[in-house]
């Protein structure tokens, strides 16, 4: 009971101070301050702007229906890819699609390889084309996307994963953005389909919920997309083509997003919307050890690609000076630093203070991050949710996502250090060893 009361005091101190002098917020949460305000302001006025612009404003009608080529990465999913072909032949769209199933490795995967090709000769839809082009040696995503790229025939191009489903008016989504043609690539959203199977698919539900839907939506209004997804995205063919297509090596959707915005500054009217209402649905990790997996890839993958592999290219005069500083803070300094930061002023306190100041002090800053969610989530869930009943759901696990970000971060802190010393990207299962070694090595 005495420490009850003790850590009670605390708490009440800590709160009595947070209210009676702004120093002390500073000493206590500096980061917040620092980085998280801004990019909170940005977020949020760029949904309200989001809001504002589709659904207070007249639609503006189109006549614009370009050819669509649907690229769809095949390995190893199996019955899955009949779903994704499927949804793509259902799509509302007026106009022309293509769609371009490439089976990678074809020989060790014949069960995916047949699907697809029962599904093609399903098709029977007017103005959809099935195509299925088999690789039969695995090459990896890369060539994957690239020999899809060399088929394709429309003017867009939207990549996707095999185990990747979309709603049926996704096309009609996407392609207006492209009627503008300082737009060279747009990025999709995506939620999770098997929200329900564990705590970590409904952990993930609201991460794709807060931070990539809504997250993206408010900074592609400010021409800030941090990342069109490798699950999703869609460009225009004829740029593509000539920047080369997608890169070897690993993170290829985050490496092909650097490498379109070192054009910004020779063309300052360019720009990268979301498509907030374009919805693609993808199967998240349902266990410890692939979320484990697929984070310690995503986040390793992330420093090699700032501080490797484009490091020589990040300068205003490519990225022009608002991408440049945006990418130096939210690219470089809070995705690669902060790992680090967390970590050591966790331990300064830990180090520095009894137990009971170091629970009050985790409880207030708790309490503050659950404000924080609960405020985006709301804003998201009002402003942008087109399933406002199934995001719902997801409010009693909110109280438990601070403990589930935090780990995160610890497995970034992790990911990067390997990277840092191993070389992870190297090691990364998005193509065989052969083709990761022919690459040029930074």
């Amino acid at each position: 009971m005495s420490e009850f009361n003790t850590i009670t005091y605390m708490l009440l101190d800590i709160w009595h101070q947070l209210a009676q002098h702004l120093t002390f917020f500073v000493w206590l949460v500096p980061l917040i301050l620092l980085y998280e305000v801004p990019l909170m302001l940005l977020v949020v006025t760029g949904i309200l702007r989001f809001f504002y612009t589709s659904f207070m404003q007249v639609p503006k009608q189109s006549l614009f229906r370009p050819k669509v080529s649907c690229v769809i990465t095949c390995y190893a999913e199996g019955e899955a890819v009949k779903s994704t072909i499927d949804s793509f032949i259902e799509q509302v769209y007026d106009g022309e699609i293509e769609i371009i199933a490439v089976v990678d490795g074809a020989v060790q995967n014949g069960l995916t390889y047949r699907v697809a090709m029962a599904a093609a000769k399903a098709c029977q839809t007017h103005n959809r084309t099935v195509i299925v082009l088999p690789k039969w040696q695995r090459g990896g995503r890369v060539s994957t996307l690239n020999a899809g790229l060399a088929t394709a025939t429309g003017e867009i191009v939207i990549n996707a994963d095999a185990d990747t489903s979309f709603d049926n008016d996704m096309v009609s989504q996407i392609v207006p953005h492209f009627e503008d043609p300082n737009v060279p690539a747009v990025g999709g959203a995506l939620r999770v389909r098997n929200v329900s199977e564990s705590i970590f698919t409904r952990m993930q539900a609201i991460e794709y919920l807060i931070s990539m839907q809504g997250g993206k939506t408010g900074l592609g209004q400010w021409n800030l997309l941090n990342n069109i997804s490798g699950a999703f995205g869609a460009f225009r063919r004829t740029f593509l083509i000539q920047i080369g297509g997608w890169d070897t090596h690993t993170a290829e959707d985050l490496d092909l997003t650097i490498r379109i915005k070192q054009y910004f500054k020779r063309h300052p009217d360019w720009r990268i919307p979301f498509a907030t209402l374009a919805i693609g649905h993808t199967d998240a990790p349902a266990d410890l050890k692939t979320l484990v997996w697929q984070r310690l890839r995503w986040d390793g993958d992330l420093l090699f690609l700032y501080f490797r592999k484009h490091w020589p290219a990040f300068t205003p005069k490519l990225l022009g000076s608002g991408t440049f500083v945006f990418t130096l803070l939210y690219g470089f300094l809070q995705n690669v630093l902060m790992p680090f930061v967390i970590v050591f002023y966790g331990i300064g306190i830990v180090v520095s203070f009894p137990w009971q100041f170091i629970l009050s002090i985790a409880l207030t800053i708790y309490g503050f991050y659950l404000v924080i969610l609960a405020f985006f989530y709301s804003m998201v869930l009002l402003a942008i949710s087109e399933r406002i009943p199934q995001d719902l759901r997801l409010a009693v696990w909110l109280p438990l996502y601070p403990f589930y970000a935090l780990f995160m971060r610890m497995v970034c802190l992790f990911a990067l250090l390997n990277e840092m010393v191993r070389r992870s990207h190297e090691e990364s299962s998005m193509a065989p060893w052969w083709v990761l070694k022919r690459g040029r090595k930074f």
